[in-house]
């Protein structure tokens, strides 16, 4: 006699859900398990945890031939997620116990060797994807439950251990063909309610560092690029000799970026999850921006995503926040020019055999440079003077590419600070902050009709249409073009700075001032035998 069973599980591909159908067949016949629908090492690895468990849990494991089919069977299924749902579905089959009818019940969760669930990644996608499809209810590890009711419109049914699913005691004796069934009609007593303490938490809105502009004396200019950078989300580079606070700098970015809104923090919690380094995801959603500062010796694949499945990179970790580059030129030349992709379309596209992966990427690049590798090219007493052979510093220069640095918006130098004694009241975080919001607040409002949010993404014909010169603007900013050699790519990214500093002063129309001061942010335009 067969008897079969039919459950709904997920996976990850990329950072999104796919819905799996978990069947389970058994027939007469040797026993044995096969499971079938291009399962990678951890899947085909849960029948030995899915075996234990049930008989750890008093359950009896069918003595059977065992068909388990993860559909569709074409594409490749990957991570631990289906343990669970193929323990019940397995337990369901053989009449050991019943799920709930009248609730399309998605199961996710792994399985230790006595029947305790452990947490998955990637779980906040996968219940995403089971409110779009129409499912009512989700049955995760409990550590995964405040993750899970992060979305609205879902029962959210927390398991700690196999055992819980049948609330009286299991008496049969291991090994008994004839062990009676323990029906199981409701799960009501493992739902997780949103007034639980586990989502009691306030939401964290700005970073928790005791880190502050105010604690960087001078640079005055320097603080209102990154600014200027912060409200656009526009990309920068520091150049400047050693300890002349470059670094210092730009880990007080996140301190002036603004929280992320509703939908923002959706999608890099998402991120966060599908990678596996969501944290604290029972105080909400992220609401504090990305910093991501990778080693100079990462990867490719470990910046944008890579994998036989493709997992997220920096890249798309850093996504609505900061990835900082901390000498640029250590790191590989060959790394470097894959972010040509992500700076231009804000989007990585990677591709396998069987399939295409796209991972969000729109994050604001900020780097640092020293001008040669002694990093002393160019100054002046008292600063040392340079010691590099033209042959090195031409070395050095050739790690980063022309068309890469033209993809960065703002080049500004960072010398060493004079007179930074007189500062007595440097600008605050706080101060820079609230221009910052207000900044967006305006740009949100220009934008509330189109894709985009911020100035850096404009265009093409919408660059035309929200940032208009007047006359005498236009004139400066072509006579530039033509004296400094400019590309059109360059031209654009200018238009976009001059809009972003017009806003954070309030007024709807670009300047000649306003052009001059973009203009002055383009050091290594400007500069270029001097510098690179």
């Amino acid at each position: 006699m067969s008897m079969y069973g039919k459950l709904y599980s997920a996976c990850l591909y990329g950072i999104d859900g796919v819905l799996i159908e978990v069947e389970v067949d058994l027939s007469g016949g040797i026993p044995q398990v096969n499971l079938v629908g291009l399962p990678d090492s951890a899947v085909r690895e849960a029948v030995e945890r899915v075996r234990s468990a049930i008989k750890n849990c008093g359950y009896t494991f069918p003595l059977q031939r065992v068909t388990i089919n993860l559909a569709p069977a074409d594409l490749r299924k990957a991570g631990s997620a289906f343990d669970l749902a193929i323990a019940l579905g397995l337990l369901a089959a053989s009449e050991q116990i019943r799920l709930p009818e009248g609730e399309r019940l998605l199961i996710l969760g792994e399985l230790s060797l006595d029947g305790t669930l452990r947490p998955i990644p990637g779980v906040l996608a996968m219940v995403d994807l089971a409110m779009k499809r129409g499912f009512t209810s989700v049955l995760v590890p409990i550590e995964n439950a405040p993750e899970a009711m992060l979305l609205d419109g879902v029962h959210v049914y927390g398991l700690r251990h196999l055992k819980q699913l049948a609330p009286e005691e299991i008496s049969h004796k291991k090994g008994t063909a004839t062990a009676p069934p323990l029906y199981l009609t409701t799960l009501s007593h493992l739902q997780i309610h949103q007034d639980h303490p586990i989502a009691t938490e306030e939401p964290v809105l700005f970073p928790p560092s005791a880190e502050d502009y105010s604690d960087v004396l001078g640079q005055q200019h320097v603080k209102r690029a990154l600014m200027i950078a912060a409200a656009g989300m526009h990309n920068i580079v520091l150049i400047g000799p050693p300890g002349t606070g470059k670094t210092m700098l730009i880990r007080r970015l996140p301190t002036i970026l603004p929280p992320l809104s509703q939908e923002e923090a959706l999608e890099v919690t998402k991120i966060y999850s599908s990678a596996g380094k969501l944290k604290g995801s029972g105080s909400g959603l992220m609401r504090v921006r990305p910093f991501r500062s990778p080693h100079h010796t990462i990867s490719g694949a470990g910046l944008i995503g890579g994998g036989s499945i493709p997992k997220p990179g920096e890249v798309s970790l850093a996504h609505h926040g900061v990835l900082f580059l901390d000498e640029l030129p250590e790191f590989s030349r060959g790394v470097l020019e894959v972010l040509r992709q992500p700076l231009e379309e804000r989007v990585v596209s990677i591709s396998r055999s069987r399939a295409s992966f796209t991972f969000p990427a729109r994050f604001l690049l900020a780097a640092s440079l020293n001008p040669c590798p002694c990093g002393f090219l160019g100054s002046e007493p008292p600063l040392p003077p340079c010691t590099c052979s033209p042959a090195r510093i031409a070395q050095y220069r050739e790690k980063i590419s022309g068309p890469l640095l033209d993809r960065i918006d703002m080049h500004v130098e960072v010398p060493r600070p004079a007179n930074w004694q007189s500062d007595v009241q440097p600008l605050s975080s706080i101060k820079m902050r609230a221009a910052v919001e207000r900044a967006e607040a305006i740009q949100l409002n220009r934008y509330r009709n189109d894709t985009f949010t911020r100035n850096s993404e404009l265009s093409g014909r919408m660059l035309r249409k929200f940032a208009p010169l007047d006359t005498e603007a236009g004139r400066l900013l072509e006579a530039s073009f033509e004296t400094l050699g400019l590309s059109m790519r360059a031209y654009d990214r200018i238009i976009k700075l001059a809009r972003t500093i017009a806003d954070l002063e309030g007024v709807d129309r670009i300047t000649s001032a306003h052009i001059a001061e973009a203009i002055q942010y383009r050091q290594l335009d400007r500069r270029k035998v001097e510098i690179l």
